[in-house]
């Protein structure tokens, strides 16, 4: 089911005709996801999970992009031509992170799903960098660095997950998932920075 339209969230256009086609197809979805080990446990898990992880989810963006300040080859994806930071951009673009939190969680593995990691990979490349929110950075963030960077989206998760009451056994449940979500959809935004053949 699609949702409304969230124009409070400029940019985020999840299930809408401007959202990239992917060239991948499910079956080769269902590939990638039996690659990664992922079932539909882990789609259970994380459902369980957004109640703990979405009120949390600006809180979780802010302290992966604070490691992206500290790390000015990082960070200057993010800044003007003159190194000034483009706050404009920024913003725009920790909304729509933010929202990643939830649709991780969330969202059915579907067509529109499977078109908007096409379109968050392309949002990363000279395609369309910069296109959505009229940003002045550079107009690409290197593929090294967003596949690296998964490392501190995946180890942080259990540091957000600690005020829950589960289980041992539940928390790794849905570390595992989470790294397994992580992992697939990284794998999808890297689509675009290669040939069909390659990829």
């Amino acid at each position: 089911m699609k949702q409304n339209r969230t124009q409070a969230i400029p940019g985020y256009d999840y299930g809408e005709a401007t959202v990239a086609a992917s060239p991948v197809t499910i079956e080769e979805l269902r590939r990638l996801e039996e690659t990664v080990g992922w079932t539909e446990d882990d789609a259970r898990w994380l459902r369980a999970a957004a109640e703990t992880l979405v009120p949390q989810s600006e809180r979780m963006v802010d302290a992966w992009r604070a490691k992206i300040g500290r790390q000015p080859h990082l960070s200057r994806w993010f800044a003007k031509a003159d190194g000034t930071p483009d706050d404009a951009y920024k913003a725009a673009v920790k909304c729509r992170f933010v929202r990643w939190v939830s649709d991780i969680c969330l969202r059915p593995h579907d067509q529109d799903w499977l078109n908007y990691q096409e379109e968050i990979g392309l949002r990363h490349t000279p395609a369309k960098k910069n296109q959505t929110d009229g940003g002045q950075t550079p107009s690409v963030v290197p593929l090294r660095y967003l596949i690296a960077f998964a490392s501190v989206v995946i180890t942080s998760v259990r540091s957000f997950l600690d005020s829950s009451d589960r289980s041992e056994e539940e928390l790794k449940a849905i570390e595992t998932a989470w790294m397994r979500a992580v992992l697939l959809s990284i794998a999808l935004w890297a689509r675009p920075y290669a040939s069909e053949e390659l990829w």
